[in-house]
């Protein structure tokens, strides 16, 4: 009787929950399968590590991803957290698929853990964060949370060249925006292998990084682990084993968005060792301060030969553990590594309202998922294309995007905006800037904080104030646990209306606004709304 008793009150407990799991997995919790369903009703929601996928959280009827060869142009983790504060890890890829009542959460070559970790998505991150990827009580430079970062992608594209990087350094200080650091991108080198600056292009490339550090630059390198295979370097990588090779036993050749090339084989601890080298001299010759990682997708590793048997996601993972050594990073293609000390940024976004309205959704996902150290692409979009004519330029999102930037974990620019915008615009972008500099002791507060507890920096509504209907609020968002803010994500809008929970919230006016309530605002070309609340 006192049994069947407790047995009761146990499915009633369970029952009381956001998702129910099958009975396999009720009797234990943190066992390990490689399929689990979860039975979900309207009090249910759940948050992935398809960080690309952000914007379709929380997670909806018809969702469904694979991640095996797959990252999605973006960072992977494979955990999902609930409202209700559920975990769910593999050390392997994931299949999520969401019906209409159920979670299906499968993986081929994994075991997946289920835990019932707290009440709430903060509960879950927390338990998440200090079971699978604890924090490593370190962070990247913190020159890229203070400052503005800038890229010479658009501007210069496949065109990188000393006297035109020199130009726009310049342009950035004379318009009157700080100096910070400035990432020199694709096709500065002769070839890709070899780590050398383009000797027509560059004539004196250390003068050149010289010149930036005393105009109060760091300079980073775009850097990849693709072999151009006529290159001398990819015959001797070739010889020496240290490329990834084909079923025939062929240094293998890869096509990827630039074109044809061997890749590097990191399970070879002597290929590492090699890469690193490349990059260390970059830094003792021309006094380069990091690097900007890219590639490192899962597709560019199916069907290949290694040193050491590995997935697709584990060699994204080991091209990720070398950026360890470099303070200043950042990485678009990432598995696992939540807590690590390394820059995520998101992946390119085209110059529209629809991927501006991805970034909040988006760099929520990548704080949930451990990816605390988070940048939101390049204001105005990455895509540079859409740049190619300016006639197409939309001078108000330029604005709008830099404004959602300016309170982020980071904000970087690419376009010149003094080149591209009218004054009133640019003079927008000017006080955008200038509000970020306001926070930014606040900013970078959070950011030692993340590092030692692991906590996102940038979190959602439903992360600081749960179970109050606030799960499926994309388009605002907290730094910390203090600093709430509410960009201005679409066009024409004239009032945005902003939600402000319980607590005392001070406006940027010093006006004092008790919550929880909706307000309006105006949303004219300078408005940025955000509150502090008084603790």
């Amino acid at each position: 009787m006192y049994r069947n008793y407790l047995s009761l009150l146990l499915v009633l407990f369970i029952s009381s929950l956001g998702c129910i799991a099958q009975p396999s997995n009720l009797q234990k919790p943190k066992s390990a399968v490689k399929r689990l369903a979860l039975k979900c009703n309207d009090r249910s929601f759940w948050w992935t590590g398809i960080i690309d996928n952000g914007y379709l959280m929380p997670l909806k009827q018809g969702y469904k991803a694979e991640t095996e060869n797959n990252n999605y142009n973006n960072q992977i983790q494979p955990l999902l957290l609930s409202n209700n504060g559920e975990v769910i890890w593999c050390d392997q890829p994931l299949a999520v698929k969401y019906t209409s009542d159920s979670l299906i959460v499968e993986s081929r070559s994994g075991d997946i853990r289920y835990t019932k970790a707290g009440e709430n998505l903060k509960q879950a991150y927390q338990f998440a964060s200090k079971t699978y990827f604890p924090p490593s009580g370190k962070s990247p430079d913190k020159l890229l949370f203070s400052n503005p970062q800038y890229n010479t992608w658009i501007e210069l594209m496949y065109d990188q060249n000393q006297k035109d990087i020199l130009k726009y350094a310049k342009a950035i200080i004379s318009n009157g925006m700080p100096s910070g650091v400035l990432m020199i991108d694709d096709n500065w080198q002769e070839d890709y292998g070899k780590f050398n600056f383009h000797p027509g292009r560059f004539p004196a490339p250390k003068l050149m990084i010289d010149s930036l550090h005393a105009k109060g630059f760091k300079v980073m390198l775009w850097v990849c682990p693709f072999i151009s295979p006529d290159c001398d370097v990819f015959r001797y990588l070739s010889k020496n084993n240290l490329l990834l090779k084909d079923s025939t036993g062929n240094s293998a050749i890869i096509r990827w968005w630039n074109g044809a090339s061997g890749l590097l084989d990191f399970t070879n601890p002597d290929a590492v060792k090699w890469y690193k080298a490349q990059l260390n001299k970059l830094i003792d010759e021309y006094h380069v301060d990091g690097f900007k990682f890219d590639a490192g997708d899962f597709n560019f590793y199916k069907d290949v030969v290694s040193f050491k048997k590995a997935t697709p996601s584990e060699h994204a993972e080991l091209y990720a553990k070398i950026g360890l050594d470099y303070p200043l990073n950042e990485y678009r293609a990432m598995w696992k590594m939540g807590g690590q000390p390394i820059v995520n940024r998101l992946c390119d976004k085209n110059h529209n309202w629809e991927d501006l309205l991805k970034l909040v959704p988006n760099m929520i996902s990548e704080g949930l998922m451990g990816y605390t150290f988070c940048c939101p692409d390049m204001i105005g979009g990455g895509e540079f294309k859409s740049f190619l004519n300016t006639t197409t330029i939309d001078q108000d999102l330029i604005v709008r995007s830099a404004q959602c930037h300016a309170l982020m974990p980071m904000m970087q620019f690419s376009v010149a905006p003094w080149r591209i915008l009218d004054q009133a615009h640019f003079d927008a972008v000017l006080n955008a800037i200038k509000l970020r500099e306001q926070f930014a002791p606040y900013i970078l507060k959070t950011m030692k904080e993340s590092a030692l507890s692991g906590e996102p920096i940038l979190r959602s509504m439903e992360y600081e104030f749960p179970h109050q209907g606030y799960e499926p609020l994309t388009d605002q968002f907290l730094i910390g646990d203090s600093l709430l803010v509410a960009p201005i994500l679409n066009k024409n809008q004239k009032v945005r209306e902003v939600v402000l929970p319980k607590g005392k919230w001070k406006a940027e006016n010093e006006n004092i606004e008790m919550g929880p309530k909706t307000i309006k605002l105006n949303a004219d070309l300078n408005a940025l709304p955000y509150f502090i609340k008084i603790k």
